[in-house]
C-alpha cells in the first residue's frame, strides 16, 4: 500500500495535500498498490477524500490532535508505518509535512526525497525533485523499505477521479511525555486587512522599481478594480520597510498560485521566483527588457512602471464600464 499524510485547516482539506494526492496515486497505480491517507485530526473531512481515490483514511485522535507537536505527530506517522508497512509514504510540500517527514527519516533510518515532482516506481524508484528553490532538477534512484517523499506546493495539479467516499478508522497512538516537548502555543493572525496572498486570484507586486511607499498606493489602485485581488512584494521592497512581511513574496515569503500575476519593478531572482512561478500567468512590467523576469513571464512590458501601471488602470475601468 502507498500511505498519503494528509493536512487540514478549518474544516477543509488543505490544497497543498489535495495537489500531493495526485501524485501519491500515481505511485500506487504504478505499484499496483491501494491509496491510503493518515490525518491527525479532521475526521469530519476524512471520507472526502473518497474523491480523490483513498480508500481509507486513518485518523489520530487523542492528545495528538490537540495542538501541532512535529515529534509526537512524527511518532504518530511512525506508529502507523509500523502497523500498516507501506512501501511509500507520501506527504505535501508545506513546512509542517517536512518537519514531521524529517523527524521519521531520520529516526527511522528511512530515505527521504523532498520536492518530489515524478516517480517511476520500480524495486528502486526512478525519481524528479527540484533543488535550489526550482532552479535545478536532479534525477536520483531511491531504495529503501519505506520510501518518504513530499511534492512541491503548486507543481502537481489537483485531480478528482471520482465522488465516492473513503472509509474512515480513528486511530488513538499512545505517545510519551517527550514527544511534547515542542508545541505550538498559538497563532498570531495578521492585522493587515484584504485577501491573503495564498488566496488571491490576482496578485499586483512591486519590488525596487516602485521607489518607495507611496508609489505603491497606483498597484493597490489597479488591485482594487478586480475581485479576490491583492498586492505583494518583493524582499526588496519589504527589507526597505515599503511593505509589510505579510506582502513578501518567495523563497522567505509567501508562496502564491494565482490565475494573474502582475510583477511591476521586480527584477525576477531565482529566490523571488520560488514563491510565484505558481501563477497561472504572469505579466511583467521592467524597464530592463533582459531582467529575468521578461523571460520567466507569459506577457511582458518594456517601460516604467509608472507610466505603464496609470494606463492599465484606465484600460480596466474602460473594460469594466
Amino acid at each position: 500500500m502507498v500511505l498519503a499524510f494528509v493536512e487540514h485547516d478549518d474544516g477543509e482539506i488543505e490544497e497543498t495535500s489535495l495537489e500531493m494526492l495526485t501524485l501519491a496515486r500515481d505511485v500506487a497505480s504504478q505499484a499496483g498498490e491501494d491509496l491510503h491517507a493518515a490525518l491527525v485530526g479532521g475526521a469530519d473531512v476524512a471520507a472526502e477524500l473518497g474523491a480523490y481515490g483513498v480508500d481509507t483514511a486513518y485518523v489520530a485522535e487523542g492528545e495528538v490532535a490537540e495542538t501541532y507537536a512535529p515529534e509526537a505527530w512524527a511518532e504518530c506517522l511512525g506508529g502507523l508505518l509500523d502497523e500498516l508497512d507501506p512501501e511509500a509514504l507520501i506527504g505535501p510540500g508545506s513546512d509542517v509535512a517536512h518537519e514531521i517527514f524529517a523527524h521519521v527519516a531520520a529516526k527511522r533510518d528511512l530515505p527521504m526525497s523532498a520536492n518530489t515532482t515524478a516517480v517511476t516506481v520500480g524495486e528502486e524508484y526512478e525519481i524528479e525533485r527540484q533543488r535550489w528553490g526550482g532552479s535545478l532538477v536532479e534525477h536520483a534512484t531511491m531504495a529503501g523499505e519505506t520510501k518518504l517523499l513530499t511534492a512541491p506546493e503548486h507543481e502537481v495539479p489537483i485531480e478528482a477521479v471520482g465522488d465516492g467516499e473513503a472509509a474512515v478508522e480513528t486511530v488513538t497512538p499512545e505517545i510519551g511525555e517527550d514527544a511534547f516537548r515542542v508545541t505550538l502555543d498559538r497563532i498570531e493572525e495578521s492585522d493587515i486587512e484584504g485577501v491573503p496572498l495564498s488566496e488571491a486570484r490576482i496578485v499586483v507586486a512591486g519590488g525596487r522599481g516602485v521607489g518607495g511607499p507611496e508609489d505603491f498606493e497606483q498597484l493597490e489602485e489597479l488591485a482594487d478594480l478586480f475581485e479576490n485581488a491583492t498586492v505583494g512584494a518583493s524582499r526588496v521592497a519589504v527589507d526597505e520597510g515599503w511593505r509589510p512581511h505579510d506582502d513578501q513574496i518567495g523563497q522567505t515569503g509567501a508562496k502564491i498560485s494565482p490565475d494573474l500575476y502582475i510583477a511591476a519593478g521586480i527584477s525576477g531572482a531565482i529566490q523571488h521566483w520560488v514563491g510565484a512561478k505558481g501563477a497561472e500567468n504572469t505579466l511583467a512590467i521592467n524597464t530592463d527588457p533582459e531582467a529575468a523576469i521578461m523571460y520567466k513571464g507569459d506577457y511582458a512590458i518594456v517601460g516604467d512602471l509608472h507610466d505603464v501601471v496609470p494606463q492599465l488602470i484606465e484600460q480596466v475601468k474602460a473594460a469594466k464600464d
